[in-house]
């Protein structure tokens, strides 16, 4: 992994540790709470415009726009998945830390809806803490997956009047930590038996790697800017290389390759191709009998995983004639809570670089993120905890 210095200014609201912006901090720190950070969504039909209203602040889009993306919400009753799956994941972080006699309170807050990284901190301050650590419900570099995170915790500092008052450090990105990858290889392993009972030959087969598409210019900007990312930009490359450990632990020669869904913006926008729905269409002409789609760029069953997948690219499937499975996400897999619980635990104990796992030459990735990584052009830099500025 290149070694980038710090060449910005100090990391906003971080603990003295890392507050001077080394790569990882190697320094013990005593964290009062854990605060999971999560994306938010809608609960009920009354919600959904609003909710999507705070996804799309700042961009101008009016609400029949909007209306358009609702209908997958309204699909399922107004009701995302993901509040009642951070209920879930808050709970099992609770259920591992106890199992380990390890004191930290994990608060809840969300980016987009009820309750809101505000909230979290205002019951942070309320119950005494002083010192937080930021765990995101998001595993890759990108603006939406990364420093949008970290601009949000911001944004709550200053929305709360709590500047100053709180000190509040981000656990790395961990696209590449076990405890994420290990449900994707046990999803796969069963996808597969699953289809070699059926009769399918491997040969018949593809497994497509999806996550989300972003805008080509963020996909470039995204990760460290001093480095020259092989495919484009770290999202891609981190993904690309998830897929291959994948693979390479599922035991499998299976054909794959990673696509891209959930494209939102105008036409006239570059984003990252192929689209999964464009590539299983094409499958049948090769001789594909079944595809097994795993969700390589989500941690849960979101509205992303249901609709784009669930049910747009598996109707696509079976249209074409073909067997569709998709594989699970984490969602509160065993390994995945056990892995989160040890990212937290490299920060409280101060574990040493060359001690924390990664399954890519990419990882261990950065504990304070990099002078200008994953800079979203259209906005610009704005204040971001856990990085250096800007």
């Amino acid at each position: 992994m290149t070694h980038i210095t710090n060449n910005g200014g100090p990391v906003l609201a971080a603990t003295p540790p890392a507050a001077a912006g080394p790569e990882h901090v190697e320094v013990p720190v005593a964290y009062d709470a854990i605060v999971l950070a999560g994306f938010g969504g809608p609960e009920g039909q009354d919600d959904v415009i609003p909710f999507l209203r705070n996804v799309t602040r700042g961009r101008g889009i009016p609400d029949e726009r909007l209306e358009e993306v609702a209908h997958h919400y309204r699909h399922f009753g107004g009701v995302s998945p993901i509040n009642q799956q951070n209920r879930e994941l808050k709970a099992a972080l609770e259920a591992e830390l106890a199992s380990r006699g390890i004191d930290l309170p994990v608060i809840w807050g969300n980016r987009n809806w009820d309750p809101y990284l505000a909230d979290a901190l205002r019951e942070a301050k309320e119950r005494g803490f002083t010192t937080l650590l930021g765990l995101a419900t998001s595993a890759y570099s990108s603006y939406s997956s990364c420093r949008q995170y970290r601009e949000d915790f911001a944004m709550a500092l200053e929305a709360t009047g709590l500047e100053g008052e709180l000190r509040i450090d981000k656990v790395r990105q961990y696209f590449d930590h076990p405890g994420f990858v290990t449900p994707f290889v046990d999803g796969l392993r069963t996808a597969l038996a699953d289809l070699a009972d059926r009769g399918v030959a491997d040969s018949a087969i593809r497994v497509l790697f999806a996550t989300h598409s972003i805008p080509t210019g963020d996909a470039e900007r995204s990760g460290p800017r001093d480095r020259d990312w092989p495919a484009g930009g770290a999202y891609p490359t981190q993904h690309l290389a998830v897929a291959e450990v994948v693979m390479g632990e599922a035991g499998t020669t299976v054909p794959w390759q990673l696509v891209y869904q959930s494209r939102s913006g105008p036409p006239t926008q570059p984003w990252l191709e192929p689209d999964v729905n464009d590539v299983i269409a094409e499958l049948p002409g090769e001789g594909v009998e079944a595809v097994v789609i795993v969700p390589l760029g989500f941690v849960s069953d979101h509205m992303e995983v249901l609709w784009d997948l669930d049910t747009e690219a598996t109707e696509t499937a079976e249209g074409h004639g073909l067997i569709a499975i998709r594989t699970p996400t984490p969602g509160t897999h065993p390994a995945y809570v056990r892995g989160l619980v040890d990212l937290v635990m490299e920060r409280v104990q101060g574990v040493p670089t060359a001690d924390r796992p990664a399954l890519t030459e990419l990882g261990p990735w950065f504990d304070v993120c990099r002078p200008g990584c994953c800079e979203n052009a259209r906005l610009g830099f704005k204040p971001a905890i856990s990085g250096i500025a800007p």
